[in-house]
């Protein structure tokens, strides 16, 4: 049986019952759930969606914005962020070109959890750092 999304879904019982997973858990490789994380999961999504977030902005405004980020990289998430429908590309007839990016409605709907996100990572990002030191200093000693 197939989900409206097109997603096979095994029959009532089967499945997750044999594995403790069921439809729609996000660790199915054909749940729409996964997608979304390995979209987000990406180094540089989650900040170029912040940088346009902002209002229409330009190629070279986000690769100042951004920092650390080369143009071909950025060019290849904004194409990839632009295929999901999550950023719209609008070029000018102009001379010389002009070209910005804006979130679309559903690039929108992105930024509640990157603001939550960012909130995760200002409380706890020093408790991170501190046990990767932790995990880091045994093997560190026996090189």
């Amino acid at each position: 049986m197939e989900t409206r999304l097109g997603f096979r879904q095994e029959p009532a019982g089967t499945f997750g019952a044999m594995s403790g997973f069921g439809p729609g858990d996000p660790f199915l490789a054909d749940c729409p759930a996964r997608l979304a994380v390995e979209l987000i999961a990406d180094k540089w999504t989650v900040v170029v969606l912040h940088g346009v977030s902002r209002g229409p902005v330009r190629h070279g405004e986000l690769v100042e914005l951004i920092g650390g980020i080369s143009r071909k990289v950025l060019t290849q998430t904004l194409r990839r962020l632009e295929a999901h429908g999550l950023v719209r590309r609008h070029a000018y007839a102009e001379v010389p070109p002009r070209v910005e990016y804006e979130l679309t409605p559903l690039g929108t709907t992105l930024i509640e959890p990157i603001r939550a996100l960012t909130d995760w990572a200002r409380e706890y990002g020093d408790a991170v750092l501190d046990a990767l030191d932790a995990a880091a200093g045994p093997a560190a000693r026996n090189d």
